[in-house]
């Protein structure tokens, strides 16, 4: 089951180097029922170009079919854009959140306190990055910029505006446009706030977007037009104007040009249109006029078809987003005799695979969910396993637990990142303390898939796996009880970071498949029946930055705010990224460094699936006990003493002479044997002892763990086993007898390099 997810944000620093690359730009900072909805390709919204200005509000995701997986985990850390457009183009369209701060003053009453033509003067004088600013109000601030008699007076001021548009912004219309979007985006989120949108806005908006698009300059091919064009199209989608301005979309299809329009900027501005059509699926009366009209559909195979030289390209996502949008229109049986042709000739045009994978896995991934029966007549049938062989080549053994599948890895990359993945076992052992797999969890391997880039991973990954891949990784768990069970990860190379070499959230997902083996009982759908975020999306946040030894500047930044309460932040659920993943890591940092038995209590109850029990504990024995504690913390935090990664305390080297002897609370590193032979361990158990507990964990090769309180442990001569498919084994002796007891570790296959952990 897929919750609903948001992306993440990391720090500005991680910025992409290719614009047209990105994917994630069309609400990327909105909730994602709302902003551009995304479900598998065939459902999910185009792939934006350059980062536009503030999102733009929309309808509920349309329906989709259930993909089967069921999702553990979704890493929304998703890098923010560049802006690599022109500079005459960049300093008219600002990125939101992005940018140098406001030129003036900006304050919100003064959009708040103002009305009619005095409105109008004061948004047409106010700098980009004000306007922007007003996406994000709310209450009675809401309603005094963006009640319908306000937005009604901007409407036809941009009606009176665009009758003298220059192709530039020398008159203000980008300002007006942006005010407006930002209207319907909070109006969309808090009507309660604003109040409802009548007749009399309908009128407005449309007397100032014809006006804008009648306009001759409107059409200018020049990076002054770029972006107030690219805001304008936008606008269609944030009024539910789509139906209406269907000529347009034709229009831009038609007038689209790479050689000159791609370096005027003007590729941003001809893919907002791919987004008028992806939602216009959700207005009333789109299909029917489609279906009256189908000439957009030739528009789009038109555009397809003469751009196809653009797949591989920077610029190819404009391709994919065509063939994306002239797909989905299968879903409409009264059109699907025009839509079949035009589709299957795109498929004919390209592969599963090489420079035109994206157009074949857009159209492959419409059929699979829109007729499927039909298959054949497209050649996509089986498309997930045509898509596997054509574009997932690489196929590495880290270790026996772990698998890696590759898109473009070579040697030296596989070997970093293995050598990753096999050593963060020890680690997360050491911070969770667990007593071993939870009962039931059968999930002893995992499969982790690895796409070339961010934009790979969105286009290929929705269409071999049938999901959500509006964020920056997925874990699908599946049943751990199931046997046969292939838990993976997905996630993909960070090409903003080369050339260093970066697998985005690599960590950070693998810690949630060892969090979801020792530490949460059942599936990922069982662990979210009571809040549980805080400690899944945290948890796996403080050992990704640990082990790495990284400093999570974006958690201290936020320490600084003081925004939530401890208390508070046990109810988080997914949505706020910044509350789930920054706020996350902090609550669990100070529980962990500040109350451990806590922390070991609230883990007891989540390893035997009792979650109310786990509630309990922590909104009701803890509650707001530590909230003025943990204000006081956060202070400590933002001023340097989260300026370095947490020390995990590890237990001491065994100090006996004899390597074979263990102590109580010491370790054995280093050990190894060859295939078949034995690693023997011999324990002195004080009387009353009420639990000995052996672990072993990283290295290379599988060794299984035998006990035997009678002498030497064999295969064949032992009480008690832990036999996994890698070196992470664990045995816990309740009561055991007064003296000396016996392990060995069996070399299913030679290994070294491992760990033996004892406690008493």
């Amino acid at each position: 089951m897929s919750p609903s997810r948001l992306l993440r944000l990391p720090q500005l620093a991680r910025l992409l180097t290719l614009v047209l690359s990105l994917f994630l730009a069309v609400g990327l900072f909105a909730p994602q029922s709302q902003a551009a909805p995304a479900g598998p390709a065939a459902g999910g919204a185009p792939a934006p170009t350059p980062a536009g200005p503030a999102p733009q509000p929309g309808l509920d995701a349309p329906e989709r079919a259930d993909s089967g997986q069921q999702l553990a985990s979704v890493d929304e850390r998703a890098p923010l854009p560049v802006d690599t457009r022109p500079a005459e183009v960049r300093s008219t369209a600002k990125v939101f959140g992005l940018g140098a701060a406001a030129e003036k003053p900006c304050n919100t009453g003064d959009f708040t306190g103002r009305t009619g033509g005095d409105l109008v003067q004061h948004i047409k004088d106010a700098d980009i990055q004000c306007v922007n600013s007003l996406f994000k109000l709310t209450g009675g601030d809401a309603r005094g910029a963006f009640r319908e008699e306000q937005m009604s007076t901007v409407a036809y001021a941009l009606r009176d505006a665009a009758a003298g548009y220059p192709g530039d912004n020398s008159t203000s219309v980008e300002q007006l446009v942006l005010f407006l979007r930002a209207g319907y985006f909070v109006q969309w989120y808090h009507k309660e706030d604003v109040g409802e949108y009548g007749a009399g806005l309908k009128t407005a908006i449309r007397s100032g977007l014809d006006a804008f698009f009648n306009s001759a300059h409107s059409r200018d091919v020049a990076a002054g037009n770029a972006p107030i064009l690219g805001e304008a199209v936008t606008l269609i989608d944030s009024a539910q104007e789509n139906v209406r301005y269907l000529p347009v979309v034709k229009r831009l299809l038609g007038d689209y040009k790479a050689d000159t329009w791609n370096p005027a900027g003007m590729a941003w501005a001809v893919n907002p249109v791919f987004t008028v059509l992806f939602r216009g699926h959700q207005v009333p009366g789109f299909d029917a006029a489609v279906e009256a009209d189908p000439s957009v559909l030739d528009a789009l195979s038109d555009f397809a078809t003469r751009n196809n030289a653009l797949l591989g390209d920077t610029y190819g996502v404009l391709v994919y987003n065509a063939t994306k949008e002239l797909a989905r229109f299968l879903k409409d049986t009264a059109l699907q005799a025009k839509v079949r042709p035009l589709a299957k000739a795109l498929v004919q045009k390209s592969e599963p695979k090489g420079r035109t994978v994206y157009q074949w896995a857009a159209v492959a991934e419409a059929v699979d969910y829109y007729d499927v029966g039909n298959c054949s007549y497209y050649g996509t049938c089986n498309k997930s396993d045509q898509l596997k062989a054509g574009v997932l080549t690489v196929k590495h053994t880290c270790s026996p637990s772990i698998t890696l599948l590759a898109q473009a890895l070579d040697s030296t990359q596989l070997g970093t990142a293995c050598t990753s993945l096999n050593g963060q076992d020890a680690y997360f052992h050491s911070v969770a303390k667990d007593n071993g797999a939870v009962k039931d969890d059968r999930n002893t391997t995992i499969e982790v898939v690895a796409f070339h880039s961010s934009l790979d991973y969105q286009v290929l990954a929705a269409a071999i796996y049938g999901i959500d891949t509006n964020n920056g990784g997925m874990y699908l768990e599946g049943d751990p009880a199931k046997a046969g069970n292939q838990p993976r990860f997905l996630c993909y190379e960070a090409e903003w970071a080369r050339p260093s070499f970066e697998i985005w959230n690599l960590n950070h997902e693998y810690t949630h498949y060892l969090d979801g083996r020792f530490d949460m009982y059942g599936d990922f759908e069982a662990g979210m029946k009571t809040p549980t975020v805080w400690w899944v999306e945290g948890f796996a946040e403080y050992v990704s930055y640990s082990y790495r030894k990284v400093t999570n500047d974006a958690a201290v930044a936020a320490a600084g705010r003081h925004t939530y309460r401890l208390s508070d932040l046990f109810d988080t659920g997914y949505g706020d990224q910044d509350r789930v993943y920054r706020w996350g890591y902090l609550a669990v940092r100070y529980m962990m460094e500040q109350h451990r038995s806590d922390v070991d209590a609230v883990l007891a109850k989540y390893r035997a699936g009792d979650w109310d029990g786990a509630r309990a504990i922590l909104k009701t024995t803890i509650g707001t006990r530590y909230d003025a504690d943990f204000d006081s913390w956060l202070t400590k935090c933002a001023s340097g003493a989260c300026g370095t990664t947490p020390t995990i305390p590890q237990v001491p080297e065994c100090s006996a002479a004899d390597t074979r002897q263990l102590d109580a609370n010491c370790a054995r590193s280093n050990v190894a044997a060859s295939t078949g032979n034995y690693a023997h361990f011999y324990l002195l158990v004080p009387a009353g002892t009420k639990q000995v507990k052996i672990t072993t964990s990283g290295g290379t090769g599988n060794g299984d763990l035998y006990y035997n309180a009678a002498g030497w442990a064999y295969t064949n001569a032992n009480t008690a086993r832990s036999t996994n498919p890698d070196n992470s084994e664990t045995l816990t002796v309740t009561n055991p007898p007064a003296g000396y007891v016996y392990f060995s570790l069996h070399a299913q296959q030679g290994f070294s390099g491992v760990s033996v952990t004892s406690e008493i």
